[in-house]
C-alpha cells in the first residue's frame, strides 16, 4: 500500500464512523426527556403557552415560573432552542 492509499483508505473509514454516528447518534429530542444534566424533584409542570408561526419560521413557547417569565423559541423538531428570561414579570401571578 502506498501513502496515498493509506491516507484514502483512513479518509474512507473515517467518513464512514462520521456518517454512522451522524445516522445513528442523532435522534429525536422529544423521545429523550432530561436526557441531558441531573434535575431536581421541584419541577412546574403546568402547561406553556405555544405561539406558532408559519411553516419556516421558529415557534416560541412561554410560561411564568417563581415570578419570572421564560421564553424559549425552537424550530419543529430540531435538537437547539433560544432562551430568554423576563425577571419579576409583572403579568405572572406568584
Amino acid at each position: 500500500m502506498t501513502l496515498t492509499k493509506r491516507h484514502r483508505t483512513a479518509a474512507l473509514a473515517a467518513a464512514g464512523v462520521l456518517a454512522l454516528t451522524a445516522l445513528f447518534g442523532c435522534d429525536n429530542k422529544l423521545t429523550e426527556p432530561f436526557n441531558d444534566a441531573p434535575r431536581s424533584k421541584v419541577e412546574n409542570s403546568t402547561p406553556a403557552d405555544l405561539i406558532t408561526f408559519p411553516d419556516g419560521f421558529s415557534n416560541a413557547a412561554t410560561k411564568c415560573d417563581h415570578g419570572n417569565r421564560i421564553y424559549s423559541a425552537y424550530h419543529g423538531d430540531s435538537p437547539y432552542a433560544a432562551i430568554t428570561v423576563v425577571p419579576n414579570d409583572p403579568t405572572c401571578n406568584r
